[in-house]
């Protein structure tokens, strides 16, 4: 089972990875850039800012908290314990695989990228219940990070797809805590 898993791991990867389309090569680094995001992360405080007011530190909190959660338990645990090759860094891929730009850490499952990304779209998405388009383009932006990542050829699509589980689930229970929360505090959810 598993090295069916595996074989429709390495398929994927191929239909997706970089290969035959340069053009996208740039728009793929961009979305995979951990620093182009800051102008985003400060509009995201702001709409915690606009919802919140002075006690925006609450969300923000347990936002920062989510994305520590999902960042440490792929790259601190998951990572060292199952030890799966970047398929940037396996050698009986170098004739398939393009690798766009880097590669990172030697072990690629799950994805940090994925995680992060889901987790902060998670939270938002049941935040802004008022603003579906906007949850809903933050769900689409972690999406297209996640993409990037096979395309670039440093993840299996399974790492982040596994990424995308953490970071939900930790987004989730992160979100779910914060209202928990708020309403000790005798704050409204509105």
């Amino acid at each position: 089972m598993i090295e069916f898993i595996k074989s429709i791991d390495l398929l994927i990867l191929d239909l997706i990875n970089g290969t035959g389309r340069p053009f996208l090569d740039p728009i793929m680094i961009f979305l995979s850039g951990k620093f182009v995001w800051i102008p985003l992360y400060l509009y995201l405080i702001f709409l915690l800012y606009e919802q919140y007011g002075k006690r925006f530190w609450i969300p923000l909190l347990f936002i920062l908290i989510s994305l520590t959660l999902s960042d440490q338990f792929t790259s601190s645990f998951m990572k060292p314990f199952f030890q799966r090759l970047r398929p940037c860094l396996d050698q009986s891929l170098t004739i398939v695989l393009e690798v766009v730009k880097g590669c990172g850490g030697k072990y690629g499952f799950a994805s940090s990228h994925a995680a992060n990304t889901m987790g902060l779209a998670v939270f938002y998405l049941m935040l802004l219940k008022k603003k579906k388009i906007l949850a809903y383009a933050i769900v689409t932006w972690a999406l297209m990070v996640g993409y990037s990542r096979a395309y670039l050829g440093v993840h299996y699509p399974g790492d982040v797809i596994v990424g995308f589980f953490v970071g939900g689930f930790f987004g989730y229970l992160c979100y779910q805590l914060h209202s928990l929360v708020l309403k000790k505090l005798g704050f409204s959810l509105t």
